[in-house]
């Protein structure tokens, strides 16, 4: 099967890696060169707008694109300049990381373009995937608890995404974690509805699998932000798509190396949406795809380490 994805943003290796393992293949337009190491980021430089439109414009007229995924566009006009290229191209299959800070904390998206973010690309994205600072942004809202992050899913999916998943990696307690399920299948996945309850008694998960571990709960405390689960070594990822939630709970992995695991979540989203997954089944296989990264670690560098790309494919091989 032929599935083709595109990305318009400045990491391209890293996307291009998770293309690549997840078995699409991926294409670049390319927003803004970074100068960076595990130690942070040293410099940003931002390309033309033409630029994005003409790399854009150049794969779409070719080779094609069946998903895509937007990463870090920095400012509002580059912004502008996407989201006018999907709607040309009547795009729909899109998924919209709001890169906003790095993970050493240099800016990566001008205070200034948060408007046109969230109102230029949000309404065109099929899947929205941000953490919980930036779903704080997008929703205007504080976020300490799990009530309020599905209010904040609720104010978010207002602004025109079909679907929208608030990572549950970050909290004040444990600034270096980050999300994922158990090993081989993407966490547990339960379905709640408008009033609370669990739809999934079973314990199922996207695969059909039994997962491992106990029930997710709401989780509405007021301290900090460790939801529930998410203070006793577990975290959960909410989705929403308008009518239910759905809570992917997993265990935390305390690590310093995880640079760029949204850009790679979000990537392997899109190669799934390509491949003709639906959107629980891409979220739940980007899911695994990053905890298998994060868990078999590379070590590299000083700081903030990326993470193993290959890692999910092996486990794969090993389970067939």
């Amino acid at each position: 099967m032929r599935a083709r994805t595109a990305a318009a943003a400045p990491a391209s290796k890293r996307i291009s890696k998770t293309f690549q393992e997840l078995g699409v293949y991926g294409m670049s337009a390319i927003t803004a060169i970074t100068v960076q190491n595990t130690l942070g980021v040293r410099g940003v430089y931002p390309l033309p707008p033409e630029a994005t439109t003409e790399q854009i414009e150049a794969v779409g007229s070719d080779l094609g694109v069946d998903a895509l995924k937007t990463g870090m566009l920095f400012s509002a006009e580059i912004i502008r300049t996407a989201a006018e290229q999907i709607r040309n191209f009547g795009w729909e299959k899109v998924v919209v990381d709001p890169v906003m800070i790095a993970k050493g904390g240099a800016e990566l998206l001008r205070p200034e373009a948060v408007q046109a973010l969230r109102e230029e690309l949000l309404p065109l994205a099929q899947i929205v995937t941000p953490n919980i600072p930036e779903a704080e942004v997008l929703s205007g809202m504080h976020i300490r608890s799990m009530h309020d992050r599905r209010e904040a899913a609720k104010r978010i999916l207002e602004l025109g995404p079909k679907t929208v998943v608030i990572k549950g990696g970050h909290d004040e307690e444990g600034g270096v974690a980050e999300s994922g399920g158990p090993r081989g299948i993407g966490g547990r996945l339960n379905e709640i509805g408008e009033d609370g309850k669990n739809r999934n008694s079973g314990g199922e998960n996207a695969y059909g699998n039994s997962a491992g571990g106990s029930e997710s709960s709401s989780g509405k405390g007021s301290t900090g932000r460790s939801f529930g689960k998410e203070r006793s070594g577990q975290i959960v990822d909410l989705v929403y798509d308008g009518k239910d939630f759905k809570e992917l709970t997993g265990k935390r992995v305390l690590t310093a190396h995880t640079h760029g695991t949204g850009c790679t979540f979000s990537a392997a989203i899109a190669a799934g949406l390509a491949k003709g997954l639906s959107a629980i089944e891409a979220i739940t296989e980007g899911r695994a795809f990053i905890q298998a990264a994060i868990e078999d670690g590379l070590y590299l560098g000083h700081g903030h380490g990326p993470t193993n790309h290959w890692a999910y494919g092996r486990r794969q091989e090993v389970l067939r």
